[in-house]
């Protein structure tokens, strides 16, 4: 068998729980599936796998991505990929609620999510560069940094930045 994320050989069957869904993966992409995954460019092949037509390697593909999800190249597949909705429901089933926990806020204290769009509220110099995020830029389609609630991330002039959150307001 071949591995349906990586076209490995040797796969074997892995089940997606809660459901009874399965797929051909390999060593690598099973242990991947169960929490061990560390980033690199290895994972690119989930940029085709997520467009297979079977259900069970769209979930796999979708667990994955999200595992790697503060790559810029996932987040931005992850926004892009569109996934029947029933299939979305089960690749979401899944997935743990770590992420939950930890709520981003704004200098309000509304609350921020993925793919908002949120205003300077402050010039803040970019560390490592001579630019200057000046006070009322508009910021679109932040990813929230997974595992600090105080930082998000953003493009100001074409770069991606680092940003706190008690210096931006939702808008």
């Amino acid at each position: 068998m071949i591995c349906v994320l990586c076209a490995a050989p040797d796969a074997t069957l892995v089940t997606l729980p809660p459901a009874e869904d399965a797929a051909a993966c390999c060593s690598i992409c099973a242990a991947a599936l169960s929490g061990t995954i560390a980033s690199g460019p290895r994972w690119r092949c989930l940029g085709d796998a997520i467009w297979a037509a079977e259900a069970p390697t769209q979930i796999a593909a979708y667990r994955l991505l999200q595992a790697l999800k503060d790559e810029a190249w996932a987040a931005d597949l992850l926004e892009s990929v569109y996934l029947d909705p029933d299939v979305l429901a089960r690749a979401e089933a899944g997935l743990g609620d770590a992420d939950a926990a930890i709520i981003h806020r704004d200098s309000n204290g509304a609350v921020l999510s993925q793919g908002d769009s949120v205003v300077l509220i402050k010039d803040l110099p970019v560390k490592g560069s001579s630019m200057v995020a000046k006070r009322g830029t508009a910021v679109r389609s932040i990813r929230l940094v997974r595992d600090n609630a105080e930082q998000i991330e953003g493009r100001v002039n074409d770069q991606t930045i680092v940003i706190l959150t008690q210096f931006v307001k939702k808008s």
